[in-house]
């Protein structure tokens, strides 16, 4: 018994001496890189950018930076591209509220409702037509409204709630009435929220240096930030941008995660890729398997006989 006594103590007095020795070895590295200041309750400590080191001041942040700063940009770099690369689970234009299937690329095949700024998948539109008479949004219920004028004001009331579709449309409406200032004003609204098709747009009239002046840094901040998003074009455009400077690559990932969100003209430009040579069959194969998984998932019985409708409707008229 008293043996025993004496291993438990003994154990508990190494599980104690563990425990500090982690908590040590925890806060060993609490201190600041450039003083070596420690982190006390009277002093915090905050991280740089990259997370590799911590500062006091602002002060020991400029003193270190001469030293930090190659490590920190190549880790910055390493955490943009992670980010950057990273395969997104839909597209931007997200699921139909309604029927929760992906919504198509092909904007022609949904619409939007300025009572709630949401987009509806023609399918549940038409299903909604059929039961309803059209008279009202599939989606909140709301009863439709003629006229750009009453359109307008609706859409103006989810804008001063500073909704990002809203922002969106804002923009588009002043575009077509040749306001471009404050068609870029909204543009730039929408995408600050997160908007992806507004920093697709942003990125693209940087490139062209349409109603601004061109500048491809910030084309490519915006095409970024939309490829993020989930956004295929601008990603298909990113491919090509780096594809121009020499980074294939670079420009076959970006093409091969757009061709997996079911984005036809990557998925052609990686054939011309494996022809060659600088893509193997088998990348070629899993991408084409991904690229006819997401075109699918946007396809449904009720879709069909929608475009069905629309397309004998177009047909008829003179």
């Amino acid at each position: 018994m008293i043996v025993e006594g004496i291993v438990q103590f003994n154990i508990i007095i190494m599980s104690a001496e563990s425990s500090e020795q982690l908590e040590a070895e925890g806060t060993e590295d609490e201190v600041c890189a450039s003083c070596g200041t420690a982190a006390v309750d009277d002093v915090k400590l905050k991280k740089c950018a990259c997370n590799l080191v911590k500062y006091c001041s602002v002060d020991c942040q400029k003193s270190d930076r001469p030293k930090h700063k190659r490590a920190c940009r190549k880790k910055l770099a390493e955490i943009h591209d992670k980010e950057l690369f990273e395969q997104p689970d839909g597209t931007h234009e997200g699921d139909c509220p309604i029927c929760f299937l992906p919504l198509p690329l092909d904007m022609k095949k949904s619409s939007f409702h300025s009572c709630c700024c949401k987009s509806m998948c023609d399918g549940c539109v038409y299903a909604d037509y059929l039961s309803n008479g059209g008279n009202r949004c599939p989606f909140c219920r709301e009863p439709n409204v003629s006229g750009e004028e009453q359109h307008n004001k609706r859409v103006m009331e989810r804008v001063k709630a500073n909704d990002p579709a809203a922002l969106y449309q804002m923009s588009s409406r002043r575009h077509r009435e040749g306001n471009y200032d404050k068609a870029v004003e909204y543009l730039r609204k929408a995408a600050e929220l997160g908007h992806s098709e507004a920093h697709y747009t942003l990125g693209t009239i940087y490139v062209k240096g349409q109603f601004v002046d061109k500048d491809e840094e910030k084309a490519i901040y915006h095409y970024e930030k939309a490829a993020i998003g989930g956004h295929p074009k601008a990603r298909h455009n990113l491919a090509i941008i780096e594809g121009k400077n020499g980074n294939f690559e670079r420009a076959v990932k970006h093409l091969i995660i757009a061709a997996n969100l079911g984005y036809e003209e990557s998925m052609k430009a990686l054939w011309n890729v494996f022809s060659c040579g600088n893509i193997t069959k088998e990348e070629l194969d899993v991408t084409l398997r991904g690229h006819q998984a997401a075109i699918d998932a946007t396809k449904s019985a009720q879709r069909d006989a929608a475009e069905a409708y629309y397309r004998r409707a177009s047909a008829s008229q003179p």
